[in-house]
């Protein structure tokens, strides 16, 4: 070792590629460990192309006879806006229930209180109880079970 690399961290690239395969099998977007005083850090940067319209063929066809005036249909309605929506406070994966095969812990149309457990998120092997912050009913579970989360994702709708 030269006398350079003396204080230089050492990074071993195995734990790097393991880092990234499980970047990979979890769908995060970054992992960071720590090991005393060294700290590696694996992030990949995700860029949501829109979806592209589908391609057809124009098609030769009779005009089709006027329809009749209808009212346009109401604008649809962001869940993630909603005041009710209970957020991800981390990144991991949401557990509707405590234990495969178990009952969830809440569906839509359940009446739940101030502080009932809505869903888990577990993070590092960490299981973390997702609580709502109100007394109501659950409007819409929107994650499913085992399905990895992000910081800030919108989880439930409690009205």
């Amino acid at each position: 070792m030269t006398e350079e690399n003396r204080g230089a961290m050492q990074v071993d690239p195995d734990l790097v590629r393991q880092l990234a395969v499980l970047l990979d099998d979890t769908r995060l977007t970054e992992i960071e460990v720590q090991d005393g005083d060294r700290r590696i850090r694996v992030a990949r940067n995700i860029t949501i192309a829109a979806a592209a319209a589908p391609a057809y063929a124009p098609v030769d066809a009779a005009p089709a006879p006027a329809a009749p005036a209808t009212p346009a249909p109401a604008p649809a309605v962001d869940l993630a806006d909603h005041p009710g929506t209970v957020r991800s406070p981390m990144v991991g994966t949401a557990y509707l229930a405590a234990t495969p095969g178990a009952k969830h812990f809440v569906s839509p149309g359940d009446k739940v209180a101030a502080g009932d457990t809505l869903l888990i998120v577990e993070a590092m092997k960490v299981m973390n109880p997702i609580v709502s912050p109100r007394a109501g009913t659950v409007k819409t579970l929107l994650v499913d079970n085992a399905q990895p989360v992000e910081f800030d994702q919108p989880l439930v709708i409690v009205e």
